[in-house]
């Protein structure tokens, strides 16, 4: 049923807005041309999970996507979103499926598929008859099936209020479209979404307009000082108004025009309707001043005209997605992947002006100004993202990922340190690892040379070899927490302060990625003929043999002296591990899956272990240290179970509806794992040009590559029961390996597999076609 109006209503929207010239696509199967949006529904992960494994490990928690039903403009600046939760806390997103009162419209920029916050946000609610200023005083009754959600556009009906909504918008600003069912008082409530109470709002009765600011908080290690910035709003009205005023806690003042430094605040208007009215708002956004905001307004919506700024949005989404084309006959495959590349488009996000103006990172003082040309981007929830999103945008969109890495440097430059977890525009100590290396490293090895290459090796050989010179800038996630021990020890032991006073856990999990990072950041050493560096630090990668306990075979905990725990915790959630248990970060090696054999005993029982993650039900896709499991099979020549274990989690943790994803989206990274699933290879080990194969789910699709190349993948026989590969051809010659390079992808050419239902033991099983050793 909700697939169904979806379809119906988009088609309704498509009719109404659709420029002079251009026409309607309805057909949902079989061509290129058809509309790669009509297959995305944006309220995928609203709900609790239905996939989610109830009882692993011990847990029982709900899980959920933490997504958006949001218009924007791929990694544009804000989050045009409905809102049922009022709140910036952390952990809730404004929108949850499961409600069933909608408190009004919010310009987001909550970091979607995680558990953080939102921040700097404000919310416009349409009212009718009688006027309510909180958020739960003013919600209002709505329902799914009167209900459209698309990344270009949003309508909901709101029966209780007499008013049909709909949404649509461009990177900083959008525009509402509210429609009265019945002649009598509209009005129109605005408020910064403050926790702290600190914001303000100001009508200008002059200019038909309410402008205000949200100071941003960090909240990170009980910091609670503002991040020296503000999320700053403006809001248009064609209509004349006929009463207004402020609003703190339930308290009105009509006539007042401002107010702040409170908590509960908010502006009002009042205008008159007559039935069948359409009542037309613009916003905007900035993080540098009011008058930024009155810019980004003029520059991206100058007009009144809510059905060019829609089919404007339209666009650019179909252009976006249009990056990769499908072809099947399956509507649920196509979907399920559209909608997966949606949840991949949001992050990082657009933070400058239009005018190239954005608040410096780490303390938001000076404004900074960005040559012609170029975006800055925020929220690099770079512990999830490295994985397979910026992998994606790099194969994609090398020209963007050029510039998230030049975003980067620009933090360095700023703060002194390569940040660790970038969000909100400040240092954080949200996660473990340093994987803006990985990032920098994977976008240096596919060819993107848009960043300031020399000033970036200069802030990743900072953050592996140098040690903040105090404990606050610890606390402020300044540099590599755990160092002083990594580098004397050669692993991060269980002890409290040996020698370092700030790491009290996930040791055993720091040392893995530490050792993965420093291969990475090797890899560039060597590119830039940096030859001491190299040899220091690819000696480094080796580290994660130092917690790989000889007697198991599984990743341990280790004390200062060298002896190994003896509790038999391999399939335990332990202190000492990052979210999950021993038996997930063991296969935590990308960069030498050759030495972890070895450290386990040899294949046999590499093996034995990889089988049993599956078999016993011990792997957990809902977070990331699994990523790269299924694909580990790939190093033992065993590709066929690969290919079997990889549909297995695409079929089972990934579904089309509200509750479909196993856990957090996470950034779009769960997404972006899905996008490269279905299309039959996977960056197990970013930093090195390497894709392993898995097996397309498609019969066929195509790349259409930046440069104007175009990579085509067919899939013979392909179905669901299809899964296996049983021979393969690049450019027409026999193709045995198991994986394929970077450079195979974008020299263009086509690349077609055989399928077939039973596996298929001697195709990729050859030593010489496993992928190759990448560590000395």
């Amino acid at each position: 049923m909700m697939r169904r109006t979806i379809y119906t209503c988009y088609s309704l929207l498509l009719a109404t807005v659709l420029l002079p010239g251009t026409t309607s696509c309805t057909s949902r199967c079989g061509t290129v041309d058809e509309s790669r949006l009509s297959y995305i529904d944006t309220r995928v992960g609203t709900a609790p999970s239905a996939t989610h494994t109830a009882g692993l490990f011990g847990r029982d928690t709900e899980e959920y996507g933490q997504t958006l039903p949001a218009v924007l403009e791929p990694n544009g600046m804000n989050f045009w979103t409905a809102q049922t939760r009022d709140t910036e806390e952390k952990c809730i997103a404004p929108y949850y499926y499961a409600d069933t009162l909608l408190q009004g419209f919010r310009n987001s920029h909550w970091i979607v598929g995680g558990c953080t916050q939102d921040y700097g946000s404000m919310t416009l609610m349409p009212l009718f008859g009688k006027l309510r200023c909180q958020p739960e005083a003013r919600s209002t009754r709505f329902s799914h099936e009167k209900e459209t959600a698309t990344p270009a556009y949003y309508t909901v009906s709101l029966p209780d209020e007499n008013i049909y909504a709909e949404m649509t918008g461009r990177s900083r600003s959008a525009i509402f479209r509210f429609t009265y069912s019945k002649a009598g008082k509209g009005y129109l409530v605005v408020n910064p979404n403050s926790d702290e109470g600190q914001g303000y709002i100001c009508i200008d009765t002059l200019n038909n307009q309410i402008y205000g600011y949200n100071p941003v908080h960090r909240i990170y290690q009980g910091w609670g000082k503002s991040a020296g910035y503000s999320g700053y709003f403006i809001i248009q009205f064609q209509k004349k108004l006929t009463d207004y005023g402020v609003f703190k806690g339930d308290s009105l003042s009509p006539g007042v025009i401002q107010i702040g430094d409170a908590a509960q605040i908010g502006a009002y208007v009042e205008f008159d309707v007559t039935e069948g009215e359409e009542v037309l708002v613009k916003a905007a956004s900035s993080f540098t001043d009011r008058d930024g905001a009155l810019k980004n307004l003029k520059a991206e919506i100058p007009h009144w005209d809510f059905g060019q700024t829609c089919t404007e949005l339209r666009q650019m989404w179909e252009k976006h997605l249009s990056a990769i084309d499908v072809e099947t006959e399956r509507l649920a495959d196509k979907e399920m992947f559209y909608g997966a590349f949606y949840r991949a488009s949001f992050l990082p996000h657009t933070f400058n002006d239009i005018d190239g103006r954005y608040p410096s990172f780490a303390n938001g003082t000076p404004i900074c100004q960005l040559p012609e040309g170029e975006t800055y981007y925020e929220d690099y929830s770079m512990w999830d993202t490295y994985r397979a999103l910026h992998p994606m945008i790099n194969l994609l969109f090398p020209t963007k990922g050029g510039d998230m890495m030049q975003s980067l440097v620009h933090k360095y430059e700023q703060g002194g340190w390569l940040p660790i977890f970038p969000c909100w525009n400040s240092y954080t100590a949200a996660m473990i690892g340093d994987h803006c290396i990985s990032a920098i490293s994977d976008a240096y090895c596919k060819g993107i040379r848009n960043f300031d290459v020399d000033k970036a090796y200069e802030g990743m050989r900072k953050n592996a070899f140098e040690t903040p010179s105090n404990l606050d800038e610890y606390k402020n996630g300044m540099g590599r927490r755990a160092l002083t021990s990594y580098l004397e020890y050669g692993y991060i032991p269980l002890e409290d302060g040996v020698p370092d006073a700030f790491h009290t856990k996930e040791q055993v999990s720091r040392t893995l990625e530490y050792a993965y990072d420093d291969f990475a950041l090797a890899q560039m050493a060597k590119a830039l003929g940096k030859t001491d560096d190299y040899q220091a630090l690819i000696r480094r990668a080796a580290n994660y043999r130092n917690v790989i306990d000889p007697r198991t075979g599984y990743a341990q905990g280790r004390h200062a002296d060298g002896t190994f725990l003896n509790d038999a915790n391999a399939f335990n959630f332990a202190r000492f591990i990052t979210e999950g248990a021993p038996c997930h970060y063991t296969w935590y090696v990308p960069q030498d899956p050759y030495g972890l054999m070895a450290s386990m005993g040899g294949k046999d029982k590499y093996v034995a272990k990889l089988d049993s993650m599956f078999s016993e039900q011990r792997y957990w896709h809902g977070n990331e240290p699994c990523h790269q499991v299924a694909y580990m099979f790939n190093y033992a020549g065993e590709p066929w179970k690969t290919q079997s274990a990889v549909r297995h989690v695409m079929e089972t943790e990934y579904l089309n509806e509200p509750g479909g994803l196993s856990g957090n989206d996470d950034a779009g990274q769960m997404s972006a794992w899905y996008m490269f699933a279905a299309m039959g290879f996977y960056p197990v080990c970013p930093g090195t040009p390497y894709y392993i194969l898995a097996s397309p789910s498609f019969p066929s699709f195509t790349l259409n590559l930046e440069s104007g190349k175009k990579f085509t993948v067919k899939a013979r026989n392909a179905s669901q029961r299809n899964i296996y590969i049983q021979s393969a051809t690049l450019n027409g010659k026999p193709y045995t390996r198991n994986y394929i390079t970077h450079q195979d992808i974008v020299n263009g050419g086509v690349m077609e597999f055989v399928m077939g239902d039973k596996p298929n033991k001697e195709w990729g099983t050859a030593a010489e076609d496993c992928p190759p050793t990448v560590i000395e």
